[in-house]
């Protein structure tokens, strides 16, 4: 797990909890901040994979090209 997948999750989290005691408490401001924040964490968490899933296929690669 690289940091763009661990902050994404994180805030990803954050989001969660953020929109669910919104949602409890009746704040639609707390609700919509929070699904604001899951959806960016989300979106920080897949770049963080495809730059991880791009930098195994180049080690990958350099490897072959080593034999």
């Amino acid at each position: 797990m690289n940091r763009n997948e661990f902050e994404g999750t994180k805030e990803n989290g954050k989001g969660r909890v953020k929109e669910a005691v919104g949602r409890l408490t009746g704040n639609k401001n707390l609700e919509s901040r929070g699904a604001n924040e899951r959806a960016e964490g989300a979106a920080q968490e897949r770049i963080g994979k495809a730059g991880r899933k791009v930098g195994e296929a180049i080690e990958d690669l350099g490897k072959k090209i080593k034999r």
